[in-house]
């Protein structure tokens, strides 16, 4: 009983073994589908694929995903069981930033392999859809209003929306003849066209710092307008005078009134319609003539739009052509101010920023290169330097020399194109050279030296003249103790004949006896005095009492 029971069991696994192979053969023959795809525009992700066995029906395909950091696999929405070899996973949510993984197997009884995609980033996959355009026509001109690509809560471009840059194609509908307008706003304005024309254009949009480039938008058409009554101004321009703006136009008829209108440049890089963010510029509405004159502090720095309309009371132009006004190119560059220190044989400037009234320095954020230009105040002939930094040293200078120098500033960036006017001349004189120095040291030494000898001269020199003009009124101190007790007189008399004095010889000053002679009361006493005169050799007398005196004096000499 036993042994039939087990040969029956054998039999039914013989019997059952030839369908389990057909099945496990069945599944082993299912092939993993070929060249996956991702394809993804603006928000929309798409994935396609390639059957590996068109012979086998009833074939569906899955889908799993994994993100960074995830050991499981997770299903991807929207791509479970499909028949065909395309998929849309727009709807899951994901951080087009991150890398994803993808794999797909096909599926029928059994499986087959998984076939895993390269990983990839959706950002980096992602392509710039056709954005949205619509059109607007004015008698020669058409509006172009465009939308960013991707919807109004796009993902894909959520950080990006104001980095679009736009070109378009635009050509005549009974020409061929296409013309090309790069870098324009979301809005933009196409002017010069022929009035009841028709118009086609095509938008597209790029991302120039992720250097991805669009699709062309489908092709749009408009006829443009009848030609308006009255021109809108042309050849609008701004220019800088006295730190106020100057804005100038040129139009076709006189006894007009004008308007001038500034808006943000900015603004235009939105999508949207800016027609009431236009403002009005102070005291250029309602002008009569063909400019205005409006402050610097109007406006801050910035890209801004300008446009002009023209009124004649009961008709009005269309708008201008927009222009952009840029305050930094537009701005008025002032002089520098800079110090000068003096060296034997250069100059040290130090360039510092310009100021305006008020004595407020200038604050500018754009770089600026230097010009200056020395030259000796006796002469025309000008050097001239050219320096980046503020601190500039000018070389190969005479020594006690004046110098003259002025100096203006350049902007560095060629876009700008701005120069000042030069600043006020300064002039500086250069100190002593190193041989000036040592010849006046040398000359010190000399001075020194000599003064010794100079006041010994000086000295010599003083004594001789006091000695001729100034001589000294005392006798000799031998005559003097003779004579001390007798009145001196001056013997330098101014008469009209020539004195002659008489000498006397003193053989023995021991013997030397004061001889006085008294006349009566009632006479005057009378002196003998005696002295050589140095300066004229001449001899003066006394009267006649006073020789007989000296006679007698002699006599007892003797």
């Amino acid at each position: 009983m036993m042994v039939a029971l087990l040969g029956a069991t054998t039999l039914v696994l013989v019997a059952v073994a030839p369908w389990v192979l057909s099945a496990a053969a069945g599944g082993k023959n299912l092939k993993s589908p070929q060249k996956v795809e991702v394809d993804i525009i603006d928000d929309n992700f798409i994935l396609r694929w390639n059957r590996s066995d068109e012979s086998v029906g009833n074939v569906t395909f899955s889908f799993d995903y994994q993100k960074p950091g995830m050991d499981n696999w997770i299903k991807l929405s929207g791509c479970q069981n499909i028949t065909s070899t395309k998929c849309n996973f727009s709807s899951l949510k994901l951080n087009v930033y991150e890398e994803i993984k993808l794999r797909i197997r096909a599926e029928k009884e059994n499986t087959s392999s998984w076939y895993e995609v390269d990983s990839f980033t959706p950002f980096r996959k992602a392509q710039i859809g056709p954005p949205e355009v619509h059109l607007e026509a004015e008698d020669k001109a058409i509006v172009i209003h465009i939308s960013p690509p991707g919807t109004k809560d796009s993902v894909m471009w959520a950080l990006d929306g104001l980095s679009f840059t736009y070109s378009l194609v635009i050509w005549k509908n009974s020409s061929g003849v296409e013309e090309r307008i790069e870098n324009i706003y979301s809005r933009h304005k196409i002017y010069k066209l022929s009035p009841e024309t028709t118009y086609c254009l095509k938008v597209k949009a790029a991302l120039l710092t992720s250097w991805k480039i669009g699709v062309y938008s489908p092709v749009h058409c408009i006829k443009t307008t009848v030609e308006n009554e009255l021109p809108p101004p042309e050849n609008i321009e701004v220019s800088v005078q006295n730190q106020n703006y100057v804005l100038k136009w040129d139009y076709t008829y006189a006894n007009m009134t004008f308007q001038v209108q500034w808006l943000h440049a900015f603004l235009k890089r939105n999508p949207g319609n800016h027609l009431y963010k236009w403002k009005q510029i102070p005291d250029c509405e309602n002008v009569k003539t063909t400019q205005c004159v409006f402050p610097q502090n109007v406006f801050q720095k910035g890209i801004y739009l300008l446009r002009v309309q023209a009124s004649d009371g009961n008709n009005t132009s269309f708008w201008s052509e927009e222009i952009k006004f840029d305050t930094e190119i537009q701005a008025f560059l002032l002089p520098p101010v800079f110090n000068i220190r003096s060296l034997s044989d250069s100059f040290h400037i130090y360039i510092g920023a310009p100021k305006q009234s008020g004595n407020t320095p200038v604050i500018q954020d754009y770089p600026l290169i230097y010009e200056i230009i020395f030259w000796e105040n006796t002469s025309n002939a000008e050097r001239k330097i050219i320096e980046k930094k503020t601190d500039v040293t000018v070389p190969n200078l005479k020594p006690l020399t004046v110098y003259c120098v002025k100096a203006r500033a350049h902007t560095m960036d060629e876009k700008l194109n701005k120069s000042s006017v030069f600043s006020d001349v300064v002039c500086e004189k250069t100190k002593p050279g190193n041989t000036s120095k040592i010849w006046l040291i040398v000359g010190i030494c000399i001075a020194l030296f000599a003064l010794p000898f100079v006041i010994y001269a000086a000295k010599v020199f003083l004594r001789c003249i006091n000695y001729v003009f100034f001589p000294s009124l005392k006798p000799s101190s031998n005559i003097d103790e003779y004579f001390s007790e007798q009145p001196l007189k001056n013997l330098l008399l101014s008469t009209s004949e020539e004195q002659i004095e008489k000498c006397f010889i003193i053989e023995n000053i021991s013997t030397i006896a004061t001889v006085e002679e008294t006349n009566q009361t009632d006479e005057d006493h009378k002196k003998y005095s005696s002295q050589t005169s140095q300066d004229s050799g001449n001899y003066s007398n006394e009267d006649e009492s006073e020789s007989k005196t000296s006679e007698e004096l002699q006599q007892d000499f003797v």
